[in-house]
């Protein structure tokens, strides 16, 4: 025997059987000589990793096509897995034992079929392949006629010598039936295959030992055959996922650097389950011996105080840029106030220099007349602007400018005169509908300017003249009349709206709101819009405004004269609506410089807009507030009067050539109404359109107005015309005004029928409107005719038989049938309304998109800050949430952390949806009212959005801070927080949707239970994927596990492959889960954004 010689029998032996196995693994035959066993290991080790590494070439395609879903990078996956380069001691080991080890190891063919019947891995449809056996199928070492003994769980048997084994070959399966005996340790030996494979890196695999009073081979869980005493236990039976059996995975609190070894983890170390080494805690003295993970919450508590700490800097710092920020406003309105004392010492000049003038007049008559003769040429008669003095049509006629000796000075002289010498006056423009000479006399265009810009202009021309002064030596008339005449003044645009025969009828049930309305809203007037309820005060109003939806409008209106739509003219129109629309976290002054600096134009100075706005808040008696925050429901501001003013301040302040107010001084006293109407009577002096409902005024406001429209019942008009002539055509009916008692009080009382006229042409109330009609020789309807033929009893019965008839004739069917036409009509011209373009014809240039974003960004930035208490809140439910879930739902290796993972998104998708609501659905009116008078919607929405995505950075690092570190997941925090950003994202332009499209607690209710629908939806394994695949919820939950899967590699490999294809999801798939959120939250922004376009508010 070869054994015999000399005692080299076993080194020739292991030489022999290096070569034999070089040649097989390495695929031909290895010259040389015999070395040394001390110097068989590094041969060994070349020879028998390029057996397994060299698998995944041979594997390739057979991974890519049914293994494509948990491995990515196949190299990589099976280096982790069968790299044993660090410690081939078990193969050692193994030829010590085994010396025909090359043939008892299996081919590839081995593998495929262990991997494939275990796992279906070549069934072509991947969700037959999630069905796991406990068995391998029958081959032809083991079948049901032949079972050999290796064909036992431990055993393996070997090839013939005579039969050259192909490693690579993946078809054949070669005849294993010589030399049964137990696996060598660091193997594993199927039950039904014949041939040992390597365990992979991770699992601990030593030989069983029989445990003789249960029969099992521990510490696996196979028994050896009955009947068999020479049958002993081998190595381990079985490579499958950890929740089928984990009986090789290298254990928790232990690491394995190889199959055959296992290590106790040190102190300041831990071990989690299948680990190759040991990792290295933190904090050495939060891991004890054997620990099976780390303790680092105190890490998060940490991370969580430093977030802290930046947001109060952030929070400081920006109250100081507020701060620095007021300073300069309050520097820039001392230079404004400083500028109207300058322009008042310039009015004192003014009135000097108009007395230096006129000694000299006599003079300069010569000079004079070709003075006035060249203005005369470009723009006809009428006031000269500089100096505010009227001239009369015949002036034009004369050879010089001096008007007759007897000739009376205009209205508009002493308009001009009574603001140089009673700047407080209340006194203006108080001309009369019925007066011929009004077109002659009112001021038109360019002519008509605010009394700070005369002075401010004034001041400027005295400092020209002063500089010619030092140049000629001498102050001249001419010279000033020439300057003071000059175009530059800015003024603004006159509109003039006349409307006849205005009815509007709903679209569904012809209902009639307004009915022949005819008349006239004068510049310079100040009008007065009185009736009892259901009159159509308010519907008149939007109508004028061109706000009416929902209705027929018949009837001519007429702007300036011409048929132009009034929404071309939105820009220079300001409508106040009844309701106190105003930001409440703002400042008084804040809210109108917002809508100063949006509305006016675009050209306008700075230092222009601030004198705008301060002389709006000294108007309007706002001083004592202007820092004062509003107010809201849950935080008491200014008072109520107070705010009633700044709404009707927000439209003062863009300069308004119509104003139109509903009910502007309900709910205020005596004293606020009176303040308020004297504003408005100062914007009347400065060429403003006004009209206003009012709701029966004290008799000394009812004075302060310049025309009245008084309307009855079902949208007629009773009277329209100057206050000072009401009662004097009311008498011509026959109708007085008893002693001490408030005429609008006791003209209302008429029309409500509570009290019967005092009169002895036994008038009826409802034959006013008629009398109106022919008084002024309007068309009247023919119903309205044959009424005034009755007597007022007959007419009574009649109109009472009449309704009841109709009431009769109209089912119930019939009057839920026209409501509903009416609501669809509504809805239908609200969107025409929405998206349709009119041209602009206001001359006026705002701020374009970009201009307003960065002062919606202002705004809005402002308000947030001020929230910041609702946003801690947020913050603290967030790290609560984060403590909750990360204790409760404990890492688990065999799920790969799902369940914590699953929790997260459904309270992230909730509390930040929450939180997402906040940004939309508070603010409804308040944008409604912006967009109505052409602020930008894309300029808020964007603003807002912006402003949000501060939350969508920091609420992920503040959930993480205490999830992440109580959970202590594989994956990394950076994977962690890119995911989270992408679910907040998503999950913040789905609450854009629900705050915009649902009211408040719909939109909350919605926000609370989507989540979890979804995430129940994704988790279900019956859904269908097309249905999956649409829930956000399956594709934040898909990163997450993918994220946290990676991590596992070596002995895993087969759990990650069997989660995976168990949830349906792709390792490869973790970039398209982000951009499928992302995609997500943009899409839900557009419909965020299409909503808020196009549904106005209840």
């Amino acid at each position: 025997m070869l054994t015999a010689r000399s005692g080299q029998g076993p080194r020739w032996t292991s030489c022999a059987t290096l070569a034999i196995l070089a040649t097989v693994l390495l695929g031909g035959p290895h010259l040389g000589q015999c070395q040394d066993s001390d110097n068989d290991s590094p041969f060994l080790q070349g020879a028998f990793s390029s057996y397994f590494l060299n698998f995944t070439k041979v594997f390739a395609s057979d991974i890519s096509q049914n293994l494509g879903y948990c491995i990515k990078d196949s190299d990589k996956d099976w280096n982790e897995a069968f790299n044993f380069s660090k410690d081939m001691s078990f193969v050692n080991n193994c030829l010590r034992e085994r010396n025909d080890l090359s043939r008892r190891i299996c081919t590839a063919a081995d593998i495929k079929f262990y991997f494939s019947s275990l796992y279906g891995g070549n069934d072509e449809n991947r969700e037959q392949s999630n069905t796991k056996k406990n068995y391998l199928k029958p081959n032809k070492n083991c079948n049901l006629t032949t079972w050999l003994s290796g064909c036992e769980p431990g055993w393996a048997c070997s090839v013939s010598k005579d039969v050259k084994v192909n490693m690579r070959d993946t078809k054949v399966m070669h005849l294993r039936n010589l030399d049964c005996r137990p696996c060598c340790a660091g193997f594993f030996c199927p039950r039904g295959l014949t041939c040992m494979i390597p365990c992979p890196l991770g699992a601990y695999c030593p030989v069983a030992k029989l445990n003789t009073t249960t029969g099992v081979c521990e510490p696996y869980t196979y028994q050896i055959p009955p009947g068999q005493p020479n049958h002993t236990c081998g190595a381990a039976d079985t490579w499958t996922d950890v929740l089928s059996n984990d009986e090789i995975f290298c254990p928790a609190g232990y690491y394995c650097p190889s199959t055959t070894k296992k290590i106790s983890c040190s102190s300041g170390h831990y071990c989690r389950k299948g680990s190759t080494q040991e990792s290295r805690c933190f904090k050495k003295s939060s891991c004890k011996p054997n620990s099976v993970n780390q303790d680092i919450t105190i890490f998060g508590a940490l991370l969580v105080v430093a977030l802290s700490l930046v947001l109060l800097i952030i929070y400081n710092f920006s109250g100081q840029i507020l701060t620095n920020r007021e300073r300069r406003q309050a520097k820039s309105r001392e230079a404004a106030a400083r500028h109207v004392r300058e322009t008042a010492q310039a009015r004192e000049r003014w009135k000097t220099a108009k007395d230096v003038a006129k000694k000299h007049a006599i003079g300069l008559q010569t000079q004079l007349s070709r003075t006035f003769s060249r203005k005369k040429t470009a723009a006809q008669s009428g006031p000269l602007r500089g100096l505010g003095h009227g001239s009369d049509e015949n002036t034009s006629k004369l050879p010089t400018a001096l008007p007759p000796k007897n000739k009376e000075p205009s209205k508009l002289s002493k308009m001009m005169q009574s603001i140089e010498d009673n700047p407080e006056s209340d006194e203006g423009f108080n001309l009369e509908i019925g007066d011929k000479n009004l077109k002659r006399n009112m001021p038109k265009g360019k002519q008509m300017h605010t009394r700070s810009q005369i002075f401010k202009y004034a001041y400027g021309q005295i400092e020209k003249e002063k500089a010619m002064q030092q140049q000629n030596k001498n102050l001249t008339f001419s010279g000033v009349i020439s300057m003071a005449t000059d175009t530059e003044v800015r003024t603004r645009p006159v509109i003039e709206v006349a409307f006849k025969d205005l009815t509007l009828t709903l679209k569904g049930s012809k209902k009639k709101l307004l009915r022949c309305v005819t008349g006239k809203l004068m510049p310079g007037r100040v009008t007065a819009v009185m009736g009892p309820s259901g009159a159509g005060k308010t519907t008149f109003l939007s109508a004028l405004a061109g706000k009416a939806t929902g209705c027929s409008v018949t009837g001519l209106v007429l702007i300036n004269g011409k048929v132009e739509p009034i929404r071309s003219y939105k820009r220079i129109i300001g409508f106040v609506p009844q309701d106190d629309i105003v930001h409440g976290n703002l400042t008084v002054e804040e809210n109108l410089w917002f809508s100063a600096r949006c509305r006016l134009s675009a050209d306008m100075s700075k230092a222009d807009k601030v004198l705008v706005v301060e002389r709006v808040i000294e108007s309007l008696g706002l001083q004592a507030v202007r820092d004062s925050l509003v107010g809201t429901v849950e935080k008491r501001g200014i008072s109520g009067g107070q705010r009633k003013r700044v709404n009707v301040g927000l439209e003062m302040v863009m300069e308004p050539s119509l104003l139109i107010l509903d009910e502007p001084t309900s709910g205020l006293d005596s004293s606020s109404s009176h303040l308020l109407l004297r504003a408005l009577r100062r914007e009347a002096l400065e060429g403003v359109n006004i009209c206003m409902v009012v709701h029966q005024p004290s008799y000394t406001l009812y004075k302060m107005f310049d025309d009245l429209i008084l309307l009855a019942k079902g949208g007629l008009t009773v009277y329209h015309g100057s206050v000072k002539k009401v009662e004097e055509y009311f008498s011509s009916l026959g109708i007085n005004v008893p002693e001490r008692m408030n005429p609008p009080d006791y003209y209302i009382d008429i029309l409500e029928g509570i009290v019967k006229p005092n009169t002895s042409t036994a008038i009826n109330y409802k034959e006013l409107p008629l009398r109106w009609m022919l008084h002024n020789g309007y068309d009247v309807p023919r119903d309205m005719l044959q009424n005034a033929s009755d007597l007022d009893s007959s007419v009574r019965g009649g109109e009472t038989n009449a309704a009841g008839a109709g009431s009769d004739g109209q089912s119930i069917a019939g009057e839920v049938w026209d409501n509903v036409k009416d609501i669809v009509g509504q809805k239908r011209d609200e969107y025409e309304y929405n998206f349709s373009k009119s041209k602009d014809l206001s001359n006026r240039r705002t701020p374009g998109v970009l201009q307003q974003y960065k002062y919606f960004l202002g705004r809005v930035g402002k308000q947030r800050l001020r929230e910041a208490r609702i946003q801690g809140v947020d913050f603290l439910i967030l790290c609560l949430a984060g403590v909750c879930l990360g204790t409760l739902a404990k890492l688990s290796d065999e799920t790969f952390g799902s369940l914590g993972y699953t929790y997260t998104v459904i309270a992230v998708s909730l509390l930040c949806k929450i939180g997402a609501l906040r940004s939309f659905s508070l603010e409804k009116l308040q944008y409604w009212r912006e967009r109505a008078s052409g602020m930008s919607s894309l300029a808020y929405f964007l603003a807002r959005d912006t402003i949000d995505h501060f939350n969508t950075i920091i609420k992920p690092i503040v959930y993480l801070s205490m999830f992440y570190f109580f959970n202590n997941p594989r994956s990394s925090i950076l994977d962690n927080y890119v995911i989270l950003v992408a679910l907040v994202y998503c999950v913040t332009g789905i609450g854009y949707t629900f705050a915009i499209f649902f009211q408040p607690g719909t939109a909350q209710l919605w926000s609370a239970l989507l989540p979890v629908v979804l995430t129940l939806i994704a988790t279900q394994e019956k859904v269908s994927k097309v249905i999956s695949n649409l829930c956000y919820t399956k594709w934040a939950l898909e990163a997450f596990v993918i994220a946290n899967a990676e991590r596992y590699s070596g002995v895993w490999l087969i759990t990650r492959c069997g989660s995976v294809v168990q949830y349906g999801y792709d390792i490869g798939d973790w970039n398209l889960c982000l951009f499928v959120l992302v995609v997500n939250g943009i899409v839900f922004r557009c419909i965020a954004f299409f909503c808020l376009m196009t549904f106005q508010k209840n």
